[in-house]
């Protein structure tokens, strides 16, 4: 649980695990086609986070990112109160889960588990996920030009920059990353940094290049002044 590791394939969102043999094999055709209804968990050279990990007899599940959840529960729609002002039961209890949009994977073994180790299994997982330390950010900055150790050395992200220069200016988004679809079919995605009070930096990508950023500050109550 809480390993990191970058994506070597994509990992297509799913509430049905996806299946990885023991053996390295994988159905890529259902990946692909559970990509293409439910969109990517994961692109190649991702950092994924397993979440969670559940022993099911010949298999191991994981959660990738979370799973993929609503974040509501059946409650959340049960009214209480009185009759001049009613109040969802998750808001009386306190706020309901956060939606989380990772996605499934389970490795099927065949064979009772014995002895199995957390080595073992990276290597098991290694055709699609790399586990080393060393993410694709950190070695990419292992050869950066001058222009781009000065723009690591004063955290700028500019239009134009790909996934791992961003995240060797600024590291890992602080909240799950935001995928929507345009009115032309274009796939964007934001990753923002900072945390209230204080300076905000949303990044927008199409595809693997930044197309926009956009700093805005926000104050204790959550309200974002741009500039």
């Amino acid at each position: 649980m809480s390993e990191y590791a970058t994506a070597k394939v994509p990992l297509a969102r799913s509430k049905k695990p996806l299946e990885f043999f023991v053996e390295g094999t994988f159905n890529r055709q259902y990946w692909d086609n559970s990509a293409k209804q439910m969109g990517p968990a994961a692109r190649p050279g991702d950092i994924i986070q397993i979440t969670k990990v559940t022993f099911q007899g010949d298999r191991l599940l994981f959660d990738i990112n979370g799973g993929l959840t609503s974040g509501r529960h059946w409650y959340d729609n049960i009214q209480t109160g009185t009759v001049s002002q009613d109040t969802p039961l998750s808001n009386a209890a306190g706020p309901s889960g956060t939606p989380t949009s990772g996605t499934y994977l389970v490795v099927v073994f065949r064979k009772p588990m014995e002895n199995l180790s957390s080595a073992q299994v990276k290597k098991m997982l290694a055709p699609i996920m790399d586990f080393n330390q060393r993410s694709a950010a950190q070695l990419y900055s292992e050869a950066v030009s001058p222009e781009m150790q000065k723009a690591i050395k004063d955290k700028i992200v500019a239009v134009g920059m790909t996934r791992d220069e961003v995240k060797t200016i600024l590291g890992q988004p602080d909240y799950p990353k935001q995928r929507e679809t345009t009115r032309d079919g274009i796939e964007t995605e934001d990753w923002i940094y900072g945390k209230p009070p204080g300076k905000m930096t949303f990044v927008t990508f199409a595809g693997s290049k930044v197309i926009k950023v956009k700093d805005e500050y926000a104050g204790l109550g959550g309200d974002t002044i741009q500039h």
